[in-house]
């Protein structure tokens, strides 16, 4: 997983703009990306899957308080290509560009 100035998942590649920063920012949190290869075993491919990333405080709270949290989710589903070798990984690739969030300063982890 790796943060970026933005980026885009096709055709099985990540195209990523200012990627690997991990500067801390004032507020509001600027535009940004958060890229990622999933790997999946053989035994689980041709199945959906779900992913679910959470903006989280560095103490391991919701950022938002009680309100609730910052998060993104999706669904993927890899298939195995013909003549892959029998019990490889099969892997994906995925990016979610985040607008700018209004959160105090401090610092945050995508998990």
């Amino acid at each position: 997983m790796m943060l970026a100035d933005s980026a885009q998942a096709v055709g099985g590649k990540l195209y990523i703009l200012g990627g690997g920063w991990t500067e801390t920012f004032g507020k509001p949190i600027p535009p940004h990306a958060v890229a990622f290869i999933i790997g999946v075993p053989w035994d689980r491919t041709n199945q959906k899957h779900s992913f679910r990333l959470a903006l989280m405080t560095e103490d391991g709270h919701n950022t938002l308080g009680e309100a609730g949290e910052i998060s993104a989710e999706g669904e993927f589903e890899v298939g195995r290509p013909p003549g892959a070798v029998i019990g490889s990984v099969q892997s994906t690739s995925l990016a979610v560009n985040v607008p700018p969030i209004p959160l105090p300063e401090g610092g945050y982890v995508w998990r």
